[in-house]
C-alpha cells in the first residue's frame, strides 16, 4: 500500500451519487455553418505548421477520434498519422516526444467547460482583461468566441507541436521572441491565399475583404468546427439518462451501479460530460521527456504545479470526460495505458501499478535516439519520491468481474455517431498542401 500523507486529498471511494442530467445541443453553442466548414479546412491545413508539414488534424485526427493513439505523439517533423506516424531522419528528425498525450476533443466546446490543457493552464478570468488566464497572459487579442478558440491560439507557438525550431522559419523564430509575434506570421499565409479570403468573408460578417482576417478569425473558426464536430451524446447511456431504462444490458447496468456507487467513479468523473474538470495525483508511471520550464530542466511533469506554483498542486493533472473513452486510447496524461482495464486497475492500487508497468503498457513507437532517455527519470531517487508521495487516491478492491463490469458501462459511453462524425477529412485544402489522410 502507498504511503499517503495527511495532506493528502483522498478520493471518496465509496461515495454514490446522482445520475447526471442528459447532455443535448441546447448544452452547445450555436455556429454558422459557413464557419465550422471553413474550420474544418483550417484543422487540416499544414499552412498553420512553422515548416508547413503539420497540422491539428495529425495529432487530432478522425482515424483515431480526435486523438492520435500514441501515448506520446510524434509532432514536428514526423511523417504519417497515428501509432504508424514516423519520427523523422536526418536534420528534420523530431529532437523529443510531446511531454503529454494528445487529448481527446469530445464536448470541449460544451458551455460547461471552464478549463483545458492537462495542467490547466487555460481558463476564464479575468486577471488579465482578456477574459481569460492564459500563457499569453495580457497579449492574447480580443475577440476570441470562447475557450475553445482561446486554446486554438497556442499549439501553432510551440516549437514541437507546430512551430519548429528557430534556424528553420520566422514563425518559431517569432515563438522565442514574442508569442503574439506568431499569429501575424500565420494570419499573413492566410491572407494571400484567393480561396481562403472568400471562405473568411462568407463565414464573418466583419471581414470585407483579406485585410480584415485575424487570428483571432482563424481561431474563432477552428472553435466553430471543432465544437461542432466532436459533440457527442448519442451513447446508449444517454438514451438510459432519457428514460429509455432498458438501453444498457445486465452487465452495462452493473457497472453503472459500480461507477455511481462503491468504485466512486463519479467522485472526479462527475455531471454529464462526466468530468469535474478539477485536478488529482494519480501516480502514473513516469516517462519522457517531461514538461519542463526554463528553470527546471529535469525530465519530469509536476502537473497544476506549474500553472500555479503551489506545491499541494504537485503532480496533479486535470480529469478527463470519460465520453467515447472507449475510442480514445491511450489513457492518462502521458498514455500510460492502452488499456482501459489496465488503467481501472492502477486506480485501484496506483503503487503496484507503477512498480508492475511495462513500455509495452503504453503506445510508444520505436525512435533509436530517444529510446534510452525515454525511462530516465525513473533514475532519479529523489524525485520519484516526491512523486509516489502525492496521491489523491487510496487504494481499493474490486474484482475481475466487477472490472469487467465497469469497463462495459466505460464502453456504453461511446455515442452511436462517434466513427462518423458530420464532416470528416477533407480531401482537399486551400493551401494545395498535403492532407493526411
Amino acid at each position: 500500500m502507498a504511503l499517503i500523507f495527511s495532506t493528502v486529498f483522498f478520493v471518496n471511494a465509496v461515495k454514490a451519487g446522482p445520475l447526471p442530467a442528459p447532455l443535448g445541443a441546447e448544452d452547445f453553442p450555436v455556429h454558422k455553418e459557413a464557419q465550422v466548414k471553413l474550420g474544418q479546412l483550417l484543422f487540416y491545413d499544414k499552412i498553420l505548421s512553422g515548416n508547413k508539414n503539420i497540422s491539428c488534424g495529425t495529432c487530432h485526427h478522425h482515424s483515431h477520434f480526435g486523438t492520435d493513439g500514441l501515448s506520446l505523439g510524434i509532432g514536428e517533423g514526423g511523417t504519417g498519422v497515428g501509432p504508424d506516424r514516423l519520427a523523422g531522419k536526418d536534420n528534420s528528425r523530431i529532437k523529443r516526444r510531446i511531454p503529454r498525450n494528445a487529448p481527446a476533443l469530445w464536448n470541449l466546446g460544451a458551455n460547461d467547460i471552464k478549463i483545458l490543457f492537462h495542467d490547466g493552464r487555460l481558463s476564464r478570468s479575468d486577471d488579465y482583461g482578456t477574459g481569460f488566464d492564459s500563457p499569453a497572459e495580457e497579449r492574447l487579442p480580443e475577440g476570441l468566441s470562447g475557450l475553445l478558440a482561446a486554446q486554438a491560439m497556442f499549439p501553432v507557438t510551440s516549437r514541437f507541436e507546430m512551430a519548429g525550431d528557430p534556424e528553420e522559419n520566422s514563425v518559431a523564430r517569432a515563438s522565442f521572441d514574442r508569442i503574439d509575434h506568431v499569429w501575424p506570421i500565420l494570419t499573413k499565409r492566410i491572407k494571400g491565399i484567393q480561396e481562403y479570403e472568400k471562405l473568411f468573408v462568407d463565414a464573418f460578417d466583419h471581414i470585407k475583404q483579406s485585410a480584415d482576417i485575424r487570428f483571432v478569425d482563424i481561431a474563432n473558426a477552428l472553435a466553430a468546427f471543432q465544437s461542432t464536430e466532436w459533440q457527442s451524446y448519442d451513447s446508449v447511456f444517454d438514451q438510459y439518462l432519457a428514460g429509455d431504462k432498458s438501453a444498457l444490458n445486465e452487465q452495462e447496468t452493473r457497472g453503472m451501479a459500480l461507477f455511481y456507487g462503491d468504485a466512486g467513479c463519479d467522485s472526479c468523473h462527475s455531471g454529464n460530460l462526466l468530468t469535474d474538470q478539477n485536478f488529482y495525483a494519480l501516480g502514473l508511471p513516469t516517462f519522457g521527456p517531461g514538461r519542463t520550464r526554463m528553470f527546471d530542466p529535469i525530465p519530469r511533469d509536476t502537473g497544476r504545479l506549474g500553472e500555479t506554483d503551489d506545491l499541494e498542486d504537485s503532480y496533479r493533472f486535470r480529469t478527463p470526460s470519460l465520453r467515447n473513452v472507449e475510442l480514445t486510447g491511450p489513457y492518462g496524461h502521458n498514455g500510460a495505458y492502452t488499456s482501459l482495464t489496465k488503467m481501472i486497475e492502477h486506480h485501484l492500487d496506483p503503487a503496484t501499478a507503477r512498480t508492475s508497468w511495462k513500455r509495452s503498457y503504453a503506445a510508444l513507437p520505436d525512435v533509436p535516439w530517444l529510446n534510452n532517455t525515454d525511462m530516465i527519470i525513473t533514475a532519479d531517487t529523489r524525485e520519484m519520491a516526491r512523486y509516489e508521495s502525492r496521491l489523491d487516491v487510496s487504494p481499493s478492491t474490486l474484482s475481475d468481474s466487477q472490472i469487467n463490469d465497469l469497463v462495459a458501462f466505460l464502453h456504453a459511453l461511446t455515442g452511436k455517431s462517434a466513427r462518423q462524425p458530420p464532416l470528416g477529412v477533407p480531401d482537399t485544402v486551400p493551401s494545395g498542401l498535403v492532407v493526411d489522410q
